[in-house]
Formats: C-alpha cells, sequence, structure tokens
C-alpha cells in the first residue's frame, strides 16, 4: 500500500510538472498599439464673410472628429477673435495622428454673438471637411470654405489654412515678462493701447501666431503681465528657430495700428536666463525706416524669464524614479452580493 501511494504520488508531481511546462513555454506576445504621433494644428482664416452689421464679424473656429459611429464630436476650438475677418488664432490644436487609420475631421467656422458656449445661436460661417492624414502631407493645407450644403461656394465665403507640425518630445516651459518704453503715440485722444503677438517662422518662412499679451491701455511704457508657454508652442522646441515679436496698437474696431517688431530666438533667451542678462530689442516698423532721423519706435524688454525642463514619464523612470502602486479590495459582507452589479 506504501509502495503504490508514493507511486501515485511521484506521478501527480510529474503531471503538474508537465502541465506547467506546456502551459507557456514562450513569453505572451504583447498587442501592438496603432503607430500614432502628437502633431500640432495652427489656423488662420482669409476674406471670411461679414456676418456683423455695424463691425466685423468675431471668428472662432470649432474642430471636430467622426467617431466610428458617423457622429461629429467636438474636440478643440480656437479662441475667439473681435473685428475682423482674416483671423490668426493663436491656440493651437492638438491631436494624435494615427498612421493606419483614416481621420474625418471637419472645421466650421463661426461668429460669435454671445458668450454661451453652444454654436447653436451664433452665425455660420463656412467649414471644411478633410482628413487628419490630408493636412500632414500637406503641411500647409488651404481650402475655400464651404456652405455645408453641398453647393459650391467658389470663394465667397472665404479660405482657411491649416499648418500642421509634429510636436517634439524634448519640451521646457518658458515664464516669460515682457515691458517696453518710448513706444510711438498711436491714438489722437490718447496715447497708444500696445499690447505683443509672438509669432514662431514655419519651414516655408512664414509665421503663425503663438500667443498674445493682454492689451495694455493708455501707455506708452507698459509692463505686460507674465504668462507661461512651451517650447514646442514658442519656437517648436527649435532653439535657432526665429521668433517674431510684433508690437500693436489695439482699436476696438480690429484695425490696429502697428508700432514695431523684433525678432530673437529661444537660444538667445536661454543663455540670458543663464547668464542673469537682461534683454532688450529695439522695436523697429518697417514703413518708418526710410525716415534719415528715425531710431526706433520704442524699446521692448525681457523683465523676467524662467526655464523649467518637462520630463516624460520615461525619463521619470530612467533617472531611478519609482512608483509604488497599492491596490485594496474590500470583500466584506456589508457590501453586498457580489453576483449583482449594485453591490460594491
Amino acid at each position: 500500500e506504501i509502495k503504490r501511494f508514493r507511486h501515485n504520488i511521484d506521478q501527480l508531481n510529474l503531471n503538474q510538472t508537465f502541465e506547467c511546462e506546456m502551459a507557456a513555454p514562450y513569453p505572451p506576445t504583447p498587442a501592438t498599439a496603432t503607430p500614432s504621433t502628437r502633431v500640432e494644428l495652427h489656423i488662420s482664416c482669409d476674406n471670411l464673410r461679414d456676418a456683423d452689421l455695424f463691425s466685423k464679424s468675431d471668428p472662432v473656429v470649432v474642430v471636430y472628429t467622426q467617431t466610428r459611429s458617423k457622429q461629429w464630436v467636438e474636440v478643440a476650438r480656437t479662441e475667439w477673435i473681435q473685428n475682423t475677418l482674416s483671423p490668426r488664432f493663436s491656440r493651437a490644436v492638438l491631436m494624435d495622428y494615427r498612421f493606419e487609420e483614416v481621420q474625418q475631421l471637419q472645421f466650421s467656422v463661426y461668429d460669435i454673438d454671445n458668450d454661451t458656449p453652444s454654436m447653436n445661436d451664433d452665425d455660420f460661417l463656412g467649414c471644411i471637411k478633410c482628413t487628419l492624414g490630408e493636412i500632414v502631407s500637406a503641411v500647409t493645407y488651404t481650402k475655400p470654405l464651404e456652405s455645408g450644403t453641398g453647393k459650391k461656394s467658389r470663394g465667397k465665403l472665404g479660405t482657411i489654412t491649416i499648418r500642421a507640425e509634429e510636436v517634439s518630445q524634448n519640451q521646457s516651459m518658458l515664464e516669460l515678462r515682457f515691458s517696453a518704453q518710448g513706444l510711438d503715440k498711436k491714438d489722437l485722444f490718447g496715447k497708444s493701447d500696445p499690447y505683443l503677438e509672438f509669432t514662431k517662422q514655419n519651414p516655408d518662412g512664414s509665421f503663425s501666431v503663438v500667443h498674445r499679451t493682454e492689451v495694455f491701455k493708455n501707455s506708452l511704457n507698459p509692463t505686460w503681465t507674465m504668462f507661461e508657454i512651451s517650447s514646442q508652442t514658442l519656437c517648436s522646441s527649435d532653439a535657432d528657430r526665429r521668433i517674431k515679436v510684433v508690437c500693436y496698437d489695439w482699436d476696438s474696431d480690429g484695425s490696429h495700428d502697428l508700432i514695431g517688431e523684433f525678432t530673437t530666438t529661444l537660444a538667445e533667451i536661454t543663455a540670458a536666463y543663464q547668464s542673469g542678462k537682461k534683454l532688450q530689442w529695439e522695436c523697429i516698423n518697417p514703413a518708418k525706416q526710410k525716415k534719415r532721423k528715425y531710431k526706433n519706435s520704442g524699446t521692448v524688454y525681457l523683465q523676467s524669464v524662467k526655464i523649467t525642463k518637462t520630463y516624460s514619464f520615461l525619463e521619470y523612470i530612467m533617472g531611478g524614479c519609482q512608483v509604488n502602486f497599492t491596490v485594496g479590495v474590500d470583500f466584506t459582507a456589508s457590501n453586498g452580493d457580489p453576483r449583482k452589479p449594485s453591490s460594491l
């Protein structure tokens, strides 16, 4: 009996060992993720329809994507710009471009008439439908706006331009504060209402608006509020890419007057940050440069700058960061019957 018992035990151990070896001879193959990359879309419009009676349109662009059930869902919208028919939106749209998927997009332009988030009570100015792949492959994608009814508008509703650029993984966050001294006086019964517009140079040599400061009312010596911006937004994380800063005098009718402009780079700003040196630039109005006695239209100063490196999750792990994750499950009877969906 003892020998038979030992034989059964040995046979059971052998079967268990065999089953374990056959259960998973190789590690399971991980599921392949859809290859994708992050892209940034900069949007501008030209010659929009004027939907306002006593002023110009106040446009905004709403971006929709089509789901698998063929429904259009809003994913982003630009800022709202007052009194202009050729807006240059500074708020970029971030999207994941998936290489193996057709991503249908719709860009709809509206004239804002109130402060409600819904577009149902605003004037529709036109739209286009395309794929994200078409935009990325074209780099600069320009199309005439359509009415959405199927009828050809023949360019009467204006055009929309979308520029795509891949988002760099090597980013920093910048905190910048600017001031100016001795700006040109542009208003008849006052001084000037200056603001700064930051643009980055595109690969084709054009410039896209990436940020606007607030308007500083009735002053020739403004100090604007500090703002935060990523290096990706400011210059696509390219330290040598040109950044053009334009100073305007704000007018309520949208016909803002040019005061002057200058160019800089992230490399110049970074060098100033590392050395503690304060930067200043002459604000030049190109139309006045031909005058003999013209020197500048004021001076712009970088009052303060702070640069913070933005790390990815993988960089934290590779740098030795450890993440502890703990899960607790309460199996007490007070939670209810675990077989019912209503239980905890």
